[in-house]
């Protein structure tokens, strides 16, 4: 994405050096119609001991002017006309608990396949219903996609293995037996992509990979063939992809891989995913996000902006993808910043080991847990100024919850605020909670100028306890703008290229970094947050061969200072 178009999308305007000063966090359109991930969805239990939530691999299309999300082990899927409100359908007609549903339209009825090499297709013609029936017989694939061309030739794509590449089979589109297939090997090669290599920060390069994920999208008469690596139980799990003119291949690697990655912030992860058109130059990605805490698939879904820049590259917006974005207009983030992090935090009671701390350290994968579900158990965040509140995302943890399937239970709450500690006022009414929406996101109606804020329980779902993973707090302080970052070394290591180390100088005012890398100074597409007063960060994401450009942005409550872009040395 062009630089120009980063500073739009972050609510800014740039100065002659670089930097960014802070504009109306309004200025971008309607506050009602903004949203933050992982999507507000009332994610289904999974029949495992340990009570868990999952939904994972999603298929994103457009049937009908609305939006229709297929995800795995949902039982169901939902459908959207703004992807801000989402409608649960609970279909009859085929089995709901299999992993990586894939689903195309042909001849006005939607067709849907799952991964687990299930044999079966079926189909549907009005989807709202929820009645499906078997439309014929299939071979079974892994993690499939399904893709029809304008031509009406049908394909699907697919694989998940550690050691077989992926495949494209071209199927009969009305006996759905296969016609020919080609194996597309450029989809594997951790040995030269660190994207590819396992673990967290892509370290764990003895471990295999698992490529997976497939999904395809047709621009411009070019065939972009996205693909998944290297595990999805990672923060690095991420979208590569292929390009090809033909959609048998060959393809060709496209040395901006990963497109869609996001392996820091509140939660991460960028993986197996859907790019669907929304419309005019707008594409919409939607991807697998990891929390792999009391299960490795424990996972939620992501939404980011996508498109396709004058070069004919795919891109995924995940640059503070799990802060507040417009849904529509620019879809750029709205300004509004994180309040809460690492902020004096007191709370009703506490389980041993699992403190009040942990529902302010931005990492879904700690919570803070109170010693009961009990109506009046409380967590209060003291921001230790008044500042412009906007909005807030309520993350449940669900700690020692009983809930199995879809919960028919619901979490209801009050959240109250404060200038002095004294006088308190609502934030959040009863009226707007009472729904089983364990990332519930909630827009005030009006900024509000507040220190203190509380959230009070007064129903627990499923037998649970009252347990945040985050009560994340968005707006803006009075504080000024950060300082420019000045770059000290950014090299990659020669043992290793895959990897480089990038060091940078204290920038006053900064809370946090965002270094951004691409391989061309306008397309910076990985992002790192850097916390807690670190100036280094340590990638294994590179690929070999290909030279790099870095920028890192210097970050606070009051916005984002834009730093310059610079090439890696070695690159």
């Amino acid at each position: 994405m062009k630089y120009s178009v980063l500073l739009l999308a972050m609510g800014m305007a740039s100065t002659q050096s670089g930097t960014a000063i802070a504009k109306d966090p309004l200025s971008g359109g309607s506050r009602l119609q903004t949203y933050a991930n992982p999507v507000n969805l009332p994610y289904r239990y999974q029949p495992q001991k340990r009570a868990y939530r999952e939904a994972a691999d999603p298929t994103l299309i457009r049937f009908h002017g609305l939006y229709w999300l297929f995800a795995s082990h949902s039982k169901g899927y939902w459908y959207s006309r703004d992807l801000l409100n989402w409608t649960f359908v609970q279909p009859t007609g085929f089995d709901v608990d299999k992993y990586a549903p894939t689903v195309f339209e042909m001849d006005g009825k939607l067709y849907l396949a799952t991964s687990e090499n299930v044999k079966k297709i079926w189909v549907a013609e009005d989807p709202i219903k929820g009645t499906w029936r078997e439309a014929g017989d299939i071979s079974g694939y892994g993690d499939p996609c399904l893709f029809l061309d304008d031509d009406g030739r049908l394909y699907v794509y697919e694989g998940l293995s550690a050691t077989n590449p992926l495949r494209v089979v071209e199927l009969d589109r009305k006996t759905f037996l296969p016609i020919r297939e080609s194996l597309i090997k450029e989809a594997q090669s951790k040995e030269t992509r660190g994207w590819e290599v396992t673990g967290d920060n892509n370290q764990r390069v003895t471990k295999p990979t698992y490529t997976e994920g497939s999904w395809m999208t047709k621009y411009k008469g070019r065939y972009y063939l996205q693909y998944a690596a290297p595990g999805t139980e990672y923060k690095t799990y991420a979208d590569g992809v292929l390009v090809s003119d033909n959609p048998m291949g060959p393809f060709v690697y496209q040395a901006y891989s990963p497109f869609s990655f996001k392996p820091t912030g509140f939660i991460a992860g960028a993986g197996h995913g859907s790019t669907v058109h929304a419309s005019g130059p707008d594409w919409w990605h939607v991807s697998t996000m990891s929390i792999a805490r009391r299960h490795p698939y424990e996972r939620r879904i992501g939404l980011f902006p996508a498109g396709f820049n004058s070069r004919g590259e795919i891109f995924a917006d995940t640059y503070l993808g799990d802060y507040p974005h417009y849904v529509n207009g620019t879809r750029a983030l709205t300004g509004w910043m994180l309040l809460s992090r690492g902020k004096p935090v007191t709370a009703s009671s506490s389980l041993e080991g699992m403190l009040p701390e942990r529902a302010v350290d931005e990492e879904v994968r700690t919570w803070w847990s109170a010693r009961t579900g009990d109506a009046g158990e409380w967590l209060q965040i003291d921001l230790e100024a008044v500042k412009r509140v906007e909005a807030l995302q309520i993350n449940f943890a669900d700690q020692d919850s009983e809930g199995k399937g879809i919960s028919t239970d619901a979490y209801r709450y009050v959240v109250e605020g404060s200038a002095d500690g004294k006088r308190w006022h609502s934030l959040v009414a009863a009226n707007r909670t009472g729904r089983d929406a364990p990332h519930d996101y909630q827009v005030l109606k009006k900024a509000d100028r507040v220190r203190y804020i509380k959230i009070r329980n007064l129903h627990s779902p499923d037998n649970g306890k009252f347990s945040l993973s985050d009560l994340r707090v968005f707006g803006q302080s009075d504080d000024p703008l950060p300082g420019t970052t000045s770059p000290i070394s950014a090299v990659r290591d020669t043992s290793d290229p895959r990897r480089a180390m990038i060091r940078w100088n204290p920038s006053d005012n900064a809370q946090f970094y965002i270094v951004r890398i691409g391989v061309t100074p306008d397309l910076l597409s990985q992002n790192y947050q850097v916390y807690d007063g670190r100036t280094e960060l340590n990638v294994g994401s590179l690929t070999k061969g290909i030279g790099y450009f870095y920028a890192v942005d210097a970050v606070n409550e009051r916005g984002i200072t834009k730093g310059t872009v610079r090439p890696i040395e070695g690159s």
